[in-house]
């Protein structure tokens, strides 16, 4: 007992850490932008971007630059009414520096700064100034440009007045720390994708996006020039500016489906102090997109808003259904799911006093916005449907459709997958499963054809890994219901594999491996299975790619050996470094026996000190032609093979891509390949 309190007595008030100014931030970035990857940084975009956003969604600014400069320096430049720089009577230094500084300050917070804004937080200025090596504000206001400089959220010296200006905004330039993220390299793409949706957000805004990181072009100084689209018109750029608003959106979302109805139904309508925006339309398709935002933020996780729209969508289309005799008396209603299928929907809410659940502002915590939402799209959808007789039919047929499909698919379900298969009881006879029985330890690879699955049966480490070949192409299931796609031996046996089930009933907490490695061959038809599966996972296994479960193995491409040295490359890049001056001599054996001796393959000469050493050359096509101690240590043991992990930068962006490689839009297709034609790396 007495050593207790000894313990006990060391903890006083000497232990405790108290971080000053922004050095929570540096330390904890993750706590304030999710995580130093990709998406933290382009966080830091969002962050300067929302600043001058909501200058617009107080009416107070119509023009938004974003330009990426060299050195991974990003600037945002508004026609707002510029940042206050007067001294701030509870800091008593200027409220420019006091945004830029100082957690929770700036003009979110109550009084007369905005009635709406997407930063209640109001963390946003001041961590991208902590996270930034460099950062420079520029005002122009009240006739004067002012301007102010600071290092790791640090000021560098007093804000001052450095010339007159009739205009009137904010520029704002920053350079994120490179000992803060794994990478400070902006994704052009990934800003364009973010931004077009603030345009459709907020009509009348234009937004520009230049990038002119090639070039050698430096930023300009403060006062030089407020937007720079003029002087860089011959770099890569876009402009957005939509005065439909959701509608454009909804038309932009549908650009690769066919409606079933005509109209699409729009509201815009304050309810209880809560401004509700939401357009919808149904397309031939199976997937539901639905995109939700909350105060121009978009809540990847949903929340109020998506609660209340659910809800009422449900309810409503029943009443419609029943009233009009869609529904007859014996058949049971609508369910979520039904009434989601084919759905493209965005909702918009804002509010003066938000609540997000988290620092990244992923889900509403905002109970009003549910009422409202519920209220706003119940009255408006009722009279949309009531004047609207065609497409109020087309949207009811389409739930019904969705809903025989869903009790058809339930039925094929219970058929195919019995409650013993599900908890792995019943195996499909093709896998050669590992003996753990510690998911976390445990892989599965999924190869292709028998013949890679006996390399990979005879070399694989019986202990961990376990072996799932797939006969052939599986089927596409972008368009495919459950009900088929269970009727399908190779994707039954995967499903029985995994261990989740599918559907209502998945659950991420029975899979059965924690690392599902899809092993193709490296040719086109290999590219194809290797679609093929990601379309299944994205679609109806989700959670797994989320999870950080799934990844594709890379098998090398050429076996070199040089006197007694053995290299395996995976690329013709790392074979012609590997090769030297001798590169353009190879001619590559593409149909090598696997069993055969090295000598069979391509050899070229290399000069050495003494004598001639012959460099042998041996290409592999597929899994298949390399042997099983080979493929063992190229491409499954953990201690030297290469494994890249799946994941989903931008879902609306991969839901595109499938959508277009997948679907039935072969006019979409043909224009992607095209386009795509020259980024392409095909093994013909």
């Amino acid at each position: 007992m007495a050593e207790n309190k000894e313990k006990k007595s060391s903890y006083g008030a000497d232990a405790i850490t108290v971080l000053e100014g922004l050095e929570a931030v540096r330390r904890r970035p993750g706590m304030y932008i999710g995580t130093t990857g990709t998406d933290g940084l382009h966080h830091l975009v969002w962050e300067i971007f929302d600043n001058s956003r909501d200058e617009a969604m107080g009416g107070f600014a119509d023009d938004i630059e974003v330009v990426l400069l060299p050195e991974n320096i990003v600037r945002v430049a508004d026609n707002g009414r510029g940042i206050p720089v007067d001294v701030h009577k509870q800091t008593k230094v200027s409220a420019l520096e006091t945004v830029m500084t100082v957690l929770h300050a700036g003009g979110k917070f109550g009084g007369e700064g905005y009635k709406v804004s997407g930063g209640l937080h109001g963390v946003g200025a001041a961590v991208v100034n902590a996270l930034s090596t460099k950062l420079v504000a520029e005002v122009h206001r009240d006739g004067g440009v002012h301007t102010q400089e600071y290092a790791i959220g640090k000021k560098k010296a007093a804000v001052k007045k450095v010339g007159s200006s009739k205009l009137h905004g904010t520029v704002i330039s920053f350079t994120p720390d490179k000992t803060i993220f794994n990478s400070t390299d902006f994704d052009f793409q990934k800003i364009v994708s973010h931004l077009r949706e603030q345009a459709y957000l907020v009509k009348g805004l234009r937004i520009t996006i230049i990038d002119a990181r090639e070039g050698g072009i430096e930023a300009p100084k403060p006062g030089d020039a407020f937007y720079m689209r003029s002087e860089l018109s011959h770099c890569p750029s876009e402009t957005f500016y939509f005065e439909g608003g959701l509608r454009s959106l909804i038309s932009f979302q549908n650009r690769y489906h066919k409606p079933i109805h005509k109209n699409i139904f729009y509201i815009e309508k304050e309810q209880d102090g809560v401004a509700v925006e939401v357009a919808l339309q149904y397309v031939d398709d199976i997937s539901a997109r639905v995109l939700p935002f909350a105060n121009n933020i978009y809540t990847s996780e949903g929340g109020t808003h998506i609660t209340g729209f659910k809800t009422s969508l449900t309810r409503t289309l029943n009443a419609h259904a029943r009233k009009v005799g869609s529904l007859r008396e014996s058949e049971e209603n609508f369910t979520g799911d039904d009434v989601l299928e084919g759905l493209s929907a965005v909702i918009s809410v804002k509010l003066p006093e938000i609540q997000f659940e988290g620092q990244t502002k992923s889900k509403l915590g905002s109970v009003e916005a549910r009422a409202a939402v519920d209220a706003v799209l119940a009255e408006s959808l009722s009279s949309f449907l009531e004047e609207n007789p065609d497409d109020a039919k087309a949207i009811a047929g389409k739930a019904v459709l969705a809903m025989k499909a869903r009790k058809a698919a339930k039925a094929a379900k219970d058929s195919i997958l019995r409650k013993g298969a599900l908890e792995g009881m019943t195996l499909p006879g093709k896998l050669a499963d590992c003996q753990s029985k510690d998911a976390s330890e445990s892989e599965l690879f999924i190869v292709e054809g028998d013949s890679a699955g006996g390399t990979a049966k005879t070399g694989r480490d019986r202990r961990t890994q376990a072996i799932l070949p797939l006969r052939g192409k599986i089927l596409n299931v972008e368009r495919a219901r459950l009900d088929k796609m269970l009727a399908s031996e190779q994707i039954k046996n995967l499903v029985v594999a995994l261990g989740t089930a599918i559907g209502e009933t998945f659950n991420i907490e029975k899979l059965r491996y924690h690392k599902v490695i899809i092993a193709t061959d490296a040719d086109v038809d290999g590219a194809h299975i290797r679609t093929l599966i990601l379309t299944l996972l994205y679609r109806h296994f989700r959670p797994l790619i989320d999870g950080g479960y799934i990844y594709i193995a890379q098998p090398p491409l050429y076996k070199i050996k040089k006197g007694k040295e053995i290299l395996y490359v995976y690329s013709d890049a790392e074979k012609n470094a590997a090769v030297g001056d001798n590169a353009d001599d190879v001619l590559e054996d593409a149909a090598a026996d696997p069993e055969a001796e090295v000598e069979e393959g391509e050899e070229v000469v290399e000069e050495t000190k003494n004598k001639k050493a012959r460099i042998h050359i041996q290409r592999y096509k597929g899994l298949g032609e390399i042997n099983a101690d080979e493929l063992w240590e190229t491409t499954m043991d953990p201690e030297r093979r290469v494994l890249k992990l799946v994941t989903v930068d931008d879902g609306q962006d991969a839901d595109r891509v499938f959508d277009i490689l997948m679907g039935e839009d072969v006019s979409s297709r043909k224009s992607f390949i095209q386009t795509n034609a020259k980024t392409a790396n095909l093994d013909i």
